[in-house]
């Protein structure tokens, strides 16, 4: 029995599923689908890279998404794809001993290892305010960091600090960015992060041997390359002027446009409006359910700008001083160093415009 064969036998499914994941997979990374037998072959050799995953400031919310897809689930992702050697939350010894067993993981794989980093890290008064084994969390990531072959932030507070490094900031959290500095860093933020996301990485680490095309913050572009805005499914509402205002109004529950009650996924790059969580089809992410998005892949969106209030509603930066969103789609990835609260203020006034001109249009015809 090949590889592959004993690999799809192992998790109870058809060849043909397994292809039509490989192929899902290929095209969730913006590659064409002739490369899904690459990645089958990727996935199904017995040379399954080490992976050693690390806890920091975090609620393991990071963790506890990867126990929900089906597709492949947590036992296929540690036994068939990676070799999970160290992860806090899941090891089944503890105290001295599971140090001993990180140690002898580092030592026999050296300069091969994947390193994942879940939570922030705290700096301030030497790191003491976060500690495993007695040594602080900062000086681990150091030491691990530059000893292994890739380093994976994930989630927001691994990638920029997320909650724990909101003001007044008493701890010094920050990203792993922040600390590697001479280390190329991937960064899947999300409070948390969707697993596909942090899957298709690793998929493609295996596949490729190299990483993934970044943006500048270190996010993958496949994931994380697009507006959230460009693809909303109330972006519709949007154009025509139409905006809930108050939760549970008409307009809350007819599904309008939520920018008015804070979202800030016209200044949000995350792949949430085409892949939904828990695998339950349409709706399953916050705007889906009535929820405004709160940026919370976005560094310095989410945790820390206010929402925007009804004073930047009613009374806008004129759009003229402001780029359309058009130029964010243009730019690819980035917000091109524009500060992004005053995108979210320039979004407003086109807002503004739209709901101005629809209202003209009325009177025109003699509503």
């Amino acid at each position: 029995m090949s590889d592959r064969d004993a690999t799809i036998a192992r998790l109870g499914i058809n060849r043909r599923d397994f292809m039509k994941f490989c192929t899902a997979t290929a095209t969730a990374m913006g590659l064409s689908t002739s490369f899904a037998p690459r990645i089958a072959a990727a996935i199904t050799s017995p040379r399954r890279p080490p992976v050693i995953w690390l806890h920091g400031q975090e609620c393991t919310g990071c963790t506890e998404t990867l126990l929900r897809p089906s597709h492949p689930t947590l036992d296929h992702l540690i036994l068939d794809l990676i070799s999970l050697d160290y992860h806090e939350t899941l090891c089944a010894g503890a105290g001295h001993q599971a140090e001993h067993f990180l140690a002898e993981s580092v030592r026999k794989n050296q300069g091969k290892f994947i390193l994942v980093i879940e939570g922030a890290v705290p700096v301030k008064d030497g790191g003491i305010y976060c500690q495993v084994g007695g040594t602080p969390f900062v000086d681990t990531v150091k030491a691990l960091g530059a000893q292994a072959a890739a380093v994976i932030a994930i989630g927001s507070c691994a990638s920029w600090g997320g909650i724990q490094s909101a003001p007044p900031n008493p701890t010094g959290a920050t990203g792993v960015p922040s600390v590697l500095k001479d280390k190329t860093v991937i960064t899947i933020p999300g409070c948390p992060p969707h697993p596909q996301n942090f899957l298709s990485t690793v998929i493609h680490f295996l596949t490729f041997n190299k990483l993934p095309a970044l943006d500048d913050k270190g996010r993958p572009l496949f994931a994380y390359g697009r507006l959230i805005h460009e693809n909303c499914e109330r972006r519709p509402h949007f154009d025509a002027g139409r905006f809930a205002t108050i939760f549970g109004d008409e307009g809350h529950r007819q599904g309008y446009c939520l920018f008015k009650l804070g979202c800030k996924g016209p200044i949000t790059h995350a792949n949430c409006p085409s892949l939904h969580f828990c695998e339950v089809g349409s709706g399953a992410w916050p705007v889906g359910t009535g929820h405004p998005c709160f940026g919370c892949t976005e560094q310095a969106v989410g945790f820390r700008i206010p929402q925007f209030t009804q004073a930047h509603i009613s009374n806008p930066t004129p759009a003229a001083q402001q780029p359309p969103v058009e130029q964010e789609k243009e730019s690819g990835l980035t917000t091109g160093g524009v500060a992004l609260a005053g995108a979210a203020v320039g979004v407003a006034a086109g807002a503004s415009m739209m709901a101005g001109k629809k209202a003209a249009d009325r009177k025109d015809d003699g509503e």
